[in-house]
């Protein structure tokens, strides 16, 4: 008996106080007293490996271009959300034609510089990573904000330099490696 009331006392604080001293909510269920605790979320992943060096190095090349290229996407899917938004409020198609007009010149003011300075392969991953956070192809938001000629000449001019605007994002396949460093990229893992 003595055991029982030591054993209830060394536990009990711990499940009305919370690790860090804070009061934990409690349910019953079935007459016993369960606490309830809500985790943050967290990531398992094995530790990578690689078949070579080389491997290694073009996986280390790739997650370079990523962390410079991530927040151009990031940053393009935040702004197509809050064009939206506004656009909803435009009503003819005259207004609408200004409105993209201006869009457009703001973000040549912005990003023009930055974007020019991409290579080819950071190009192609910015082009995939814009997919992965708008849900549609580069070609898709240029047939949406320029129109269908404009978006032909601009897939014309992506395939001269390698590039397909109509490629979509494959997070399980082809594009396993980027989804990784990604993921790693949200989680804190890598900083920007």
């Amino acid at each position: 008996m003595k055991l029982l009331i030591i054993i209830i006392f060394s536990v009990f604080p711990f499940l009305v106080l919370g690790q860090n001293g804070t009061t934990v909510h409690a349910r019953v269920i079935d007459g016993d007293t369960v606490p309830e605790i809500t985790l943050s979320s967290f990531q398992i992943s094995a530790k990578r490996t690689w078949k070579s060096k080389a491997d290694y190095n073009r996986f280390k090349r790739l997650e370079k271009k990523v962390v410079k290229v991530y927040p151009f996407a990031h940053l393009a899917a935040q702004k197509l959300e809050d064009y939206a938004k506004q656009l909803e409020q435009v009503e003819s198609e005259k207004e609408k034609k200004k409105f993209y007009k201006r869009i457009e010149q703001e973000i040549k003011e912005e990003y023009e510089g930055e974007l020019r300075k991409l290579t080819i392969s950071e190009g192609r991953i910015l082009i995939k990573l814009l997919d992965r956070e708008t849900g549609n192809t580069s070609y898709s938001l240029v047939t949406e904000l320029r129109g269908k000629f404009s978006a032909f000449f601009w897939q014309g001019l992506a395939r001269v330099f390698g590039h397909n605007l109509k490629s979509e994002y494959d997070p399980d396949g082809a594009d396993r490696d980027i989804e990784f460093i990604v993921k790693r990229i949200e989680a804190g893992l890598i900083k920007i």
